[in-house]
């Protein structure tokens, strides 16, 4: 909240200040945008979770200025329906790209229709300023409490601990209704560690003792959550004074200290030999403060990274944002041209609503419309109420910080960002001298979510959910390769602890994208069914392998139990691939 109060309201008052208002009011919507990509996490990771959406964003900017003054109108509609398409399917790869399409599009069609009078290169830089203020002030701010410890690692150090935490939440749920559940928040801790400790880096290794250690430390948490994942599946369930050992090291990374002393060993069962192996090699790199250790990170080729923007979850989605940005800018220009607002056009505002409301991680369809309906029409009574009272421009540039302020917080849900953004964007406009223009956006934020339900259940060419069966074929590829290399026996265990976080973590993706899928109205949530079975198998496969990896480290062999669950895991896994027609996968060894 405090990156957002000194962000986006001092940059539009700089542009005030300076006479330059339109560049302050580009470079306060970058700051805006980059708040709304600002979450909790390391500051490494924030270089490319703010970073990449602002590149694309100035981009976007650049293009639909220089798009706007020179092409009519429909070759511009065309010029943004190609953009769509493009951006749509690059969307596809990850939730970096997801974000940096979103802000293309958003600043494309901002720069089409604005009337900036700055040139296209000029207003990228503005926009590139405020993005990169923000970054700014996330790299040089503290957080609360990182002055207590080591002000560089507070998100890495919190991480870390966080995933020793899993651990000790998942034996405690050992042979419980909820040890499922635990498993999975131990990947989402394991998943958000990974991402924090390998963000982007100008050295190729980490470049102080002290982050090796973190590294050293994260990686002495993968043996213990394997073997808690072993115990788990086992299902048997094991004492308190298991859970202890890893609580103790989730402390001693927070305060940046030795293990100190741990429970005594409990060796009754293979698995609970290997934690207590896992929890003795820890507190051995914790008081040795050990270095040196990799993070097994996830493997993302350019090869894959094409895949998935040319597979049917990329074409999908590219469709759809095309046929809906494009049918959105059509209808904002004739619109412009037929003079429906008067002289004070803003037709940007449709195609731009419509960027948000397309986007599927921001839930179901239905839920997101409704929220951004809402949203919207709160937004602009308050705005409405608030330019009636607030003298200008100071009184707009307080609104402004306000509102900045509160983006990071709105976040949580779509309807209250829609509505804090609203009242931003409407401040924005005002402060550049445009009059009051809340009933212009209610109606053309209701007349984007007609555009998006409509399209967004038209019939589309190919196979409808293509993008779950596509996160649900890389997770079956995943967990096919973590067998593999676990029933060969191979002794590289760096190898297998990174084949094991990729298929859990792409298992994690696409129970996301199934439960998503699922939650959307019935002609769209048909298209999905059967999914959630596969991935249930699919989980309980990976599982079984994780404890199949456990048992053979401990005792060089497996048990009828081992074999027979694999077997029906592959078999269950061949069947429910046939039902939902999902793409062939290897299914036996």
């Amino acid at each position: 909240m405090s990156r957002g109060a000194l962000a986006v309201g001092p940059l539009a008052l700089a542009g005030v200040a300076s006479g330059r208002v339109a560049a302050g009011v580009v470079a306060a919507i970058g700051a805006m945008l980059g708040g709304v990509n600002d979450r909790p996490g390391s500051r490494r990771a924030s270089v490319q979770n703010l970073g990449v959406p602002g590149l694309a964003g100035a981009l976007g900017l650049a293009v639909g200025t220089y798009g706007g003054q020179g092409l009519a109108a429909v070759p511009l509609t065309l010029l943004l329906t190609l953009l769509g398409l493009v951006v749509g399917a690059v969307s596809a790869v990850g939730p970096v790209a997801s974000a940096a399409g979103s802000q293309l599009l958003v600043m494309a069609a901002v720069g089409a229709g604005m009337q900036l009078p700055e040139t296209g290169w000029q207003s990228a830089l503005a926009f590139l300023a405020g993005t990169g203020w923000l970054l700014a002030l996330r790299l040089l701010l503290p957080t609360p409490g990182s002055l207590a410890g080591d002000f560089r690692f507070d998100g890495e150090r919190e991480a870390v601990a966080d995933v020793y935490d899993a651990v000790a939440g998942l034996l405690d749920a050992v042979g419980g209704d909820t040890a499922l559940t635990r498993r999975a928040a131990l990947t989402a801790a394991l998943d958000h560690a990974q991402d924090a400790l390998a963000g982007p880096r100008i050295r190729r290794f980490a470049s102080s003792a002290a982050e090796r250690r973190l590294h050293a430390q994260f990686a002495a948490a993968l043996p213990l959550a394997e073997a808690a994942t072993a115990l788990a599946w086992a299902g048997k369930p094991v004492s308190a004074r298991a859970a202890q050992g890893p609580r103790r090291l989730a402390a001693a990374v927070r305060g940046n200290t030795g293990a100190g002393p741990l429970p005594a060993p409990v060796r009754a069962a293979p698995a609970l030999r290997a934690l207590d192996d896992a929890l003795l090699r820890a507190a051995e790199v914790f008081d040795r403060m050990d270095e040196g250790q990799g993070l097994y990170r996830r493997r993302r080729s350019v090869r894959a990274a094409v895949r998935a923007v040319s597979g049917p979850g990329g074409r999908e989605y590219g469709m759809r944002v095309a046929l809906c940005f494009g049918a959105g800018a059509a209808i904002a220009q004739a619109l412009h041209h037929a003079h429906w607002d008067g002289h004070h056009p803003h037709w940007y505002w449709l195609p731009m609503t419509i960027v948000f409301l397309v986007k599927p991680d921001l839930g179901p369809l239905a839920s997101r419309v409704l929220s951004r309906a809402a949203g919207t029409v709160l937004g602009a009574l308050v705005f409405a109420s608030c330019a009636a009272l607030l003298p200008r421009p100071a009184g707009l540039l307080v609104l402004v910080t306000v509102c900045g302020a509160l983006v990071p917080v709105a976040t949580r849900h779509f309807a209250a960002v829609t509505a804090v953004v609203t009242v931003l964007v409407l401040a924005l406009i005002m402060v550049t001298g445009e009059p009051q223009a809340s009933a212009g956006r209610i109606g053309e934020t209701l007349l984007a979510c007609a555009i998006v339900l409509v399209v967004g259940h038209l019939p589309m060419p190919g196979e409808r959910g293509g993008g779950v069966r596509s996160r649900l074929a890389v997770a079956q590829d995943a967990a096919h390769a973590y067998l593999v290399h676990v029933l060969g026996e191979s002794g590289d265990r760096a190898e297998r602890w990174a084949l094991r976080r990729e298929a859990y973590r792409t298992l994690a993706e696409a129970r996301t994208a199934i439960t998503l899928s699922a939650a959307e109205l019935p002609a769209l949530a048909r298209h999905t069914e059967g999914t959630d079975a596969v991935a249930a198998v699919l989980e309980r496969l990976v599982d079984t392998t994780t404890a199949c990896a456990v048992h053979l480290d401990v005792t060089g062999r497996l048990t009828p139990r081992h074999v027979r669950q694999l077997h029906e895991a592959l078999e269950e896994l061949e069947a429910g691939r046939q039902r939902i027609t999902a793409p062939a996968r290897p299914a036996a060894l």
